[in-house]
């Protein structure tokens, strides 16, 4: 995810005179840098939330930086915490690495050690807090498509959808083939008070003229030929809940003046009978086409576009957030692999650079098969040179081959271990820096193996 924000800094050191010299140090290496001169106070500071790195010296009154660092494992063990002091306690420094301090530094230090050290350690709490986002968002995937995204057109997107979920207004859903449509729709109806009842999906494009009206409204016995018994209709099932009208622009005309008077009066006419039946549900509507637009909206009653268009919801195609295509493909890859049961591959650079330049006309849905192909083995991401992934590997230098086998075990590792990354340390007998760093250089996701 690209930010173009400055790393966040806490510094802690009960010197003031090193406390200044230092945060000039780390503002001119391009931080942000909150000072403070006792460590209660940098902790009232600090939360989960916290997206930056902590630098304290040791020796400190009321509360050291060991202290103030098991302060901070409790609210959150993967905020990185480098310790400072002028005391060149080897066994000291030992032991706080092995308790998950991230780096250990010794005065006097170089200017660059610090900026160095604290550089590689914001980007592991990036890391970090860009898998957290991941996992949240992978609580909402439904269907395959989830709604994952650190762009701020997604952010914008969810928090829309938040705040309209539980207002029971009527909402048109545009977007692309497989942008993820029927994901908003289904969101919608989770997040509000109408989550108890049913979501019934219904395809517009999908249906016959002659039997969409018979699934929409229902129809009683006898009302034309083969309609031996009663059936409820979809509107009718959705009562109480969400009715989701996918593809609403090829609805047939005369089909669209009946469901124009069910969102005007909330009641439904089965075929056969002249019964008319209150039904309390809110409807979701999705098109693939601009419907505000004349030429797009071409037989589509403009009076039932506006009746639909109380609240427009836009999808934005992933061509224009770019940023959200290696998340989504790492988030799609990782779940394949465990679907497939199969390691998954190192992404060599063809891979990366389709990702890259390709348009995904088909969206999250062509991305997410995309990926299916690549930890099957089928996907070379366009270069020919690429299409014996065995003998290539065999033809690869000693190291990037020993790189990949590392990344394997390290994947193999958590798999067997839920993701758990104490257990996983252990197993692999290697220091929790260590093991965040080769997180890092080899783009697996930890999140991802937990359960």
């Amino acid at each position: 995810m690209a930010n173009n924000h400055p790393a966040s800094v806490i510094l802690i050191d009960d010197d003031t005179d090193l406390l200044k010299a230092t945060r000039q140090t780390l503002e001119l290496a391009g931080f942000a840098v909150s000072a403070f001169s006792v460590a209660r106070e940098a902790l009232a500071e600090l939360d989960a939330g916290f997206a930056g790195v902590v630098v304290s010296d040791i020796r400190m009154p009321e509360m050291d930086g060991l202290q103030l660092f098991e302060r901070i494992v409790q609210l959150d063990s993967d905020i990185p915490v480098i310790l400072v002091t002028g005391h060149g306690d080897i066994a000291m420094a030992v032991k706080a690495i092995k308790d998950g301090v991230y780096d250990f530094i010794t005065k006097p230090f170089p200017a660059d050690q610090l900026a160095q050290s604290v550089r590689r350690a914001a980007e592991k709490r990036r890391l970090v807090m860009e898998n957290r986002a991941l996992r949240e968002a992978a609580e909402q995937a439904q269907d395959g498509l989830p709604l994952i995204g650190q762009t701020p057109a997604m952010e914008r997107l969810r928090r829309t959808l938040r705040q309209i979920a539980d207002t029971d207004v009527d909402v048109l859903v545009t977007g692309e083939t497989g942008s993820g449509k029927e994901i908003v729709a289904s969101l919608l109806h989770r997040w509000s008070r109408r989550a108890k009842g049913n979501f019934v999906a219904l395809n517009c494009g999908t249906l016959p003229e002659m039997l969409i009206e018979s699934e929409l409204f229902g129809h009683e016995p006898g009302a034309f030929t083969g309609a031996q018994k009663k059936r409820i209709g979809r509107i009718e099932h959705a009562s109480g809940g969400t009715l989701f009208l996918d593809e609403i622009e090829s609805m047939p005309p005369s089909t669209q003046v009946k469901i124009l008077r069910v969102l005007e009066m909330r009641e439904v006419t089965p075929l056969g009978t002249n019964e008319a039946r209150p039904v309390d549900l809110r409807v979701v509507a999705a098109a693939k086409v601009d419907l505000a637009d004349p030429g797009q909206r071409g037989a589509f009653r403009e009076d039932l576009y506006y009746r639909l268009n109380v609240v427009t919801i836009s999808i934005p195609p992933l061509r224009e957030r770019r940023e959200d295509v290696v998340l989504l493909f790492g988030y799609f890859a990782e779940r394949a692999a465990a679907r497939f049961q199969r390691l998954l591959p190192v992404a060599p650079a063809a891979i990366h650079r389709h990702l890259r330049e390709h348009d995904w006309p088909g969206n999250v849905r062509e991305l997410a098969h995309f990926a299916e192909r690549f930890v099957l083995g089928l996907e070379n991401g366009g270069d020919p040179q690429r299409s014996a992934p065995a003998e290539s590997e065999r033809a690869l230098p000693l190291p990037e081959r020993l790189e990949r086998y590392e990344a394997e075990i390290i994947r193999e590792t958590l798999g067997s271990n839920d993701g758990d990354v104490r257990r996983t340390i252990k197993a692999l007998g290697i220091p929790r820096k260590t093991f965040y760093d080769k997180l890092q250089r080899h783009g697996i996701v930890r999140s991802a193996f937990s359960r």
